[in-house]
């Protein structure tokens, strides 16, 4: 079925077809995948793909085709519900309505901020769903006026390091793989060329579809004969379809790239004319890499030096072709210790090589933001006093200078405080099951968070969160029940804009934009004086485009057309008009004068994992086994759809994957469950072997709950039992406090007869 252009809904009352753009709820990685949703006698009964979407063209992935199934699962929650606090953990939940609900939080929160003196006692925590992405710094800044939010993942290691650290070398957003999407007629559009090579370093874009890049763009630019390099510990579907798999030990990027950058420079392969021109520091750059031969780099990252030889030259000359090259960087990059001079090293190799806003390059904003602008901007309703007394503020020159949130790590030892020490006295968990996704150490994050006087959380389900810590639940909508904005993003750019349609009504739910909305206007109405509903903000939001949102509606998605390449060379990358990049120096900051003055280190180094036989030889000696984990999967979005029957029946189990020599050395086969474990946690998981995965390590899917098990105390569904976050530290960081060990710790394994027995 499609719909007509300039419609967004066709047929009767009672049986008819919409048109939206998904985004959240549920979480997922916001490609705006186009979709049609039908209802019928008030019920959402199929959805199917949009043709008419020019980014994913009538695509959709195994989560949205569930999503009638998630919709009406029996127990999905769909009205507030509240708890005494002395009841946590068990299931005394009583039914109350949404005016019962705000007026317990506007008492709990008068409560708790006399209390500690400051508004600062509420803390708001933030998962991953889009909607809720744009809105939980909202609840925070400019309901609640406390400084304190967070997305409460260690070293903050999920996005944010990218589009910061480009932020100082380039002086604009992070730099995506240009996939023709800043033109109408995208691939069509004869300003649009294909990369001759794409480097995929650290990502698996066909699952995740990260931070709004639709991954199967990726295959399109193959079939116009684009070809691949893979970085990435594990062979993935793309990496046995690549012209070179570079299957680097976890936590040597740094070295790889620097590697990398050896041969490019001193094979005079790099783009002259580019560097003279437009890069700060190249002769210390060059210094740098020549401690990088491509023979030390083989011992670091387990990587053949010719074969690094070969990806490099590729990705700097393209073959000879004279086309650009382009390089899609994913959050493993963040999610490792080295997580500074990862990026800045694999940023380095797109400035040298010339590949910089470019045709089939990576390009570069500035771009209108939209609402991603506008949320942190709400700072603004927090005073001096409490921005100077948020959590861990001694911590962050570089995030408190790109954005607004706490350093993750300095909130567990906040909340671990005595009662009479501590300033949090109530949290605010936005789609966040922060029990089992996204928190280093969870069995301390959970007797921390029990502490607080008054917990609340939004979400759809009961969760182990929601279980264990939460007085007061209030019920999220689906993508289906709600009106709203989807904001596509890439690093500063935002090259589409769409509709996110509401199509039916169910139970008693709200989306975040609505609850953020409504609560403003109890707790600090002057934020929101100037609008009278939620679609008079939203034409606010989106009044750039000359557009209301009604009219965005019925257009469905918008693309910004009149994109230019090599901005720096017209003055549209500096506020001030000036040819050049928005950086100190005006230059590409190779040598980043920000970075001297915070950490005392301007340039990219390889440093070895604290989790390593380098670093740590005791500790390798009794936990001889490399730890990688957060892979993504076709049938879950981190914590999310475990309680739907279609997607555990393909992925029952938390899986644990193993090559078959590292197997039979332990004595585990196929479908037995190992126990992974270290001084930090242990977990439980499903053995798979592979060869995909090199002798020596381990990978462990993450985000595992048991919805079918009992949620009370002291069990909270299973939360504890194959969490992989358990082994995980919190506050082992990097350089000026990003980057954790997500992707290179190190563990040992046990065969255990089942997930409860050993």
């Amino acid at each position: 079925m499609q719909i007509p252009e300039g419609e967004y809904r066709v047929g009767t009352d009672d049986d008819y077809y919409v048109r939206t753009n998904v985004w959240s709820a549920p979480g997922c990685h916001g490609a705006a995948c186009g979709a049609i949703l039908h209802v019928k006698d008030g019920k959402l009964v199929d959805i199917e793909g949009d043709e008419s979407n020019p980014i994913t063209n009538g695509r959709l992935c195994i989560k949205c085709l569930g999503i009638p199934e998630y919709q009406y699962h029996p127990d999905r929650i769909l009205y507030p519900m509240k708890r005494d606090p002395k009841d946590r953990g068990k299931n005394t939940w009583e039914r109350i309505t949404w005016d019962e609900a705000y007026d317990l939080i506007e008492e709990n929160y008068y409560k708790v901020r006399e209390k500690s003196g400051t508004n600062n006692a509420v803390l708001t925590l933030g998962g991953t769903g889009r909607e809720a992405t744009m809105f939980y710094p909202v609840i925070s800044f400019a309901d609640f006026r406390s400084a304190n939010v967070a997305a409460p993942i260690s070293g903050d290691s999920c996005y944010g390091p990218r589009c910061m650290i480009a932020s100082y070398m380039f002086g604009t957003g992070y730099p995506e793989v240009d996939s023709g999407m800043f033109f109408n007629k995208k691939y069509d559009d004869p300003r649009f060329e294909r990369s001759e090579y794409m480097i995929i370093w650290g990502s698996n874009p066909l699952v995740s579809n990260p931070a709004g890049y639709f991954g199967h763009q990726i295959i399109d630019m193959m079939k116009m004969g684009t070809k691949i390099i893979v970085v990435d510990p594990q062979i993935t579907w793309l990496g046995s379809r690549a012209e070179y798999v570079l299957q680097l030990r976890p936590g040597t990027d740094a070295a790889l790239a620097l590697g990398m950058l050896n041969v490019i420079i001193n094979e005079d392969l790099y783009d002259h004319d580019f560097v003279e021109k437009w890069c700060y520091g190249f002769d210390e750059l060059s210094e740098r890499v020549s401690e990088y031969p491509v023979e030390r780099v083989e011992e670091i990252t387990q990587v053949p030096a010719e074969l690094i030889r070969k990806a490099a030259r590729a990705y700097a000359t393209a073959d000879g072709t004279g086309r650009n090259c382009s390089i899609f960087m994913g959050v493993a990059m963040e999610m490792q210790v080295d997580c500074v001079s990862d990026i800045q090293a694999v940023l380095s190799l797109i400035a040298i090589c010339g590949n910089l806003d470019v045709p089939g390059g990576n390009v570069v904003g500035p771009r209108a933001s939209f609402t991603g602008a506008w949320r942190y901007e709400q700072i603004k309703w927090v005073s001096e006093e409490d921005k100077k007394g948020r959590i861990g503020e001694e911590r962050e020159p570089i995030e408190r200078n790109a954005l607004s949130n706490v350093q993750s790590d300095a909130i567990l030892p906040e909340l671990e405080l005595p009662d009479d020490e501590r300033t949090v006295r109530m949290i605010w968990f936005n789609s966040c099951n922060a029990l089992v996704c996204m928190p280093a150490e969870p069995q301390r994050w959970i007797e921390a968070c029990k502490k607080m006087d008054f917990n609340v959380v939004q979400d759809l389900f009961l969760t182990p969160t929601a279980m264990a810590l939460c007085d007061l639940f209030l019920p999220v909508a689906t993508f289906p029940e709600h009106d709203g904005i989807v904001q596509i993003h890439y690093g500063r750019h935002t090259p589409y804009l769409g509709a996110e349609v509401k199509a039916l009504d169910y139970g008693e739910t709200k989306s975040d934009l609505q609850v953020t909305f409504e609560l403003g206007k109890r707790l600090n109405p002057e934020a929101w004086a100037q609008f009278e509903t939620i679609e008079d903000f939203m034409d606010d939001q989106i009044a750039p485009t000359g557009l209301t949102f009604d009219e965005l509606r019925h257009e469905g998605i918008l693309s910004f057309d009149g994109w230019n390449y090599k901005k720096y060379e017209t003055g549209e990358m500096r506020a001030d008009g000036q040819v050049g990049f928005d950086t100190i120096t005006g230059m590409v900051e190779l040598y980043s004068m920000h970075f001297e003055q915070w950490c005392g280190e301007p340039l990219p180094k390889h440093e070895p994992s604290p989790f390593s036989e380098e670093a740590n030889p005791e500790m390798a000696a009794k936990y001889p086994i490399i730890l990688t984990t957060g892979g993504r999967k076709w049938t879950q979005f981190h914590s999310e759809w475990h309680q739907v029957e279609s997607m555990r029946q393909i992925d029952p189990w938390p899986v644990l994957t193993i090559n078959p020599e590292t197997a039979a050395e332990y004595g585990l086969s196929e479908k037995d469950w190992a126990e992974v474990y270290n001084d930090t946690g242990k977990a439980r998981l499903k053995v798979h072997v592979s060869t995909v995965i090199k002798p020596g390590m381990v990978h462990a899917t993450h985000g595992w709950w048991f919805p079918e098990q009992d949620g009370e105390a002291p069990n909270y569904f299973g939360a504890f039992k194959s969490n992989i976050n358990t082994l995980l530290p919190n506050d082992s960081i990097g350089r000026m406090y990003k980057g954790a060990p997500y992707k290179s710790n190190l563990c040992n394994i046990r065969r255990v007869r089942s997930l409860d027995e050993d």
